[in-house]
């Protein structure tokens, strides 16, 4: 059934899809702001309730979210992207998804639902880095085409069937636009979606930011409960390290309330938490953390020396761990951390 979006759900939804961020996914604010002129209500639609033949697609920003808050996109910041896979697949689009489920850009196709079907699917479920972690391209769904803005109202197409080309390609092109731009996925239909991506997305982040909101004050034990997940620990951030074989990986060091020691792995995102040198959790569970005091939601690069944090492990979307090989994309392993996928 389609649900009703009112604009009062925005600050809900922009929570939720933080929380699935796993501390990436970017903040939502700029999001929020840009959709406050939208044509409220909005309705978003079950897979299953468009024609499966519906020409999709998706859209989302990439590269550096801190960069969009200072260069903030104009009105209509994906007409020339979408006017281009249009040209290329001779198929106007009739609907439009998210490209992934989490942070700022759970929200960005509310800025095309005036005019487009917006579908309750993405190729994510949760924040994760590269656009080779699309499920759309990890299932290899033929006939995908992929635009990236290149800056100065220049755009870059991709039609491959390597997913490693379109990371690799668009990032060159995000370089040239100056560290951020919109993407967008097209090609695919409605249908694809039904076996080719995660489902029911709005209706997960409108319900842990519910959840959220409405025991925010609680003991952190409770808010856990509420959002459904189970809690890792709390403490205070005693060190944050760089790894020393890889530049993009840093270590976490929480000192536990309860006396343990908490490391945490990231990149963009928390991969895994440590408690003494076991495993706890690791992606593609969803690693939320959040300040103890203000209750905050926080990215990876809010983890600063002598914060009081609390560390929230969240169900990972089943479409990952339905079959290994999906699962195998998402793991830290795949992020070449080693040794810290779950057993």
């Amino acid at each position: 059934m389609a649900r009703t979006l009112e604009h009062g759900d925005l600050p809900s939804l922009a929570r939720g899809f933080s929380l699935l961020g796993s501390g990436g996914g970017g903040t939502t604010t700029m999001l929020e702001l840009m959709l406050a002129d939208a044509d409220w209500p909005l309705t978003v639609h079950p897979v299953a309730g468009l024609d499966p033949a519906t020409p999709c697609i998706a859209a989302a920003f990439a590269g550096s979210t801190y960069l969009l808050t200072e260069r903030i996109p104009g009105s209509d910041p994906f007409d020339e992207l979408i006017a281009a896979a249009e040209r290329w697949t001779g198929v106007r689009a009739g609907a439009v998804c998210p490209l992934e489920g989490a942070g700022l850009n759970g929200l960005t196709p509310l800025t095309l639902a005036g005019r487009l079907a917006l579908v309750d699917a993405d190729f994510m479920g949760r924040a994760l880095p590269r656009l080779d972690q699309l499920s759309l391209f990890i299932d290899r769904v033929p006939g995908t085409v992929t635009v990236c803005g290149s800056g100065a109202g220049g755009v870059v197409l991709i039609e491959t069937d390597r997913a490693a080309d379109v990371e690799s390609l668009v990032r060159g092109a995000i370089v040239q636009a100056g560290g951020a731009a919109g993407v967008v996925v097209a090609g695919f239909t409605v249908g694809d979606l039904i076996e080719h991506a995660v489902h029911d997305g709005y209706e997960r982040a409108l319900e842990l930011g519910t959840a959220f909101d409405a025991a925010a004050a609680a003991p952190l034990s409770e808010l856990a409960g509420r959002l459904g997940g189970r809690m890792l620990g709390t403490g205070r951030v005693a060190a944050v390290e760089a790894a020393p074989s890889d530049a993009y990986s840093s270590a976490v060091e929480v000192t536990a309330d309860d006396g343990a020691l908490l490391r945490l792995v990231a990149r963009s995102e928390v991969l895994a938490v440590l408690r003494d040198g076991s495993l706890e959790a690791s992606s593609p569970e969803i690693i939320v953390t959040i300040d103890s005091i203000s209750r905050d939601i926080l990215q990876v690069d809010g983890l600063s020396i002598a914060r009081h944090v609390a560390l929230i492990a969240l169900p990972a979307p089943a479409w990952w761990t339905e079959r290994p090989e999906r699962l195998r994309q998402v793991t830290p392993s795949a992020f070449g951390i080693d040794g810290l996928d779950a057993a």
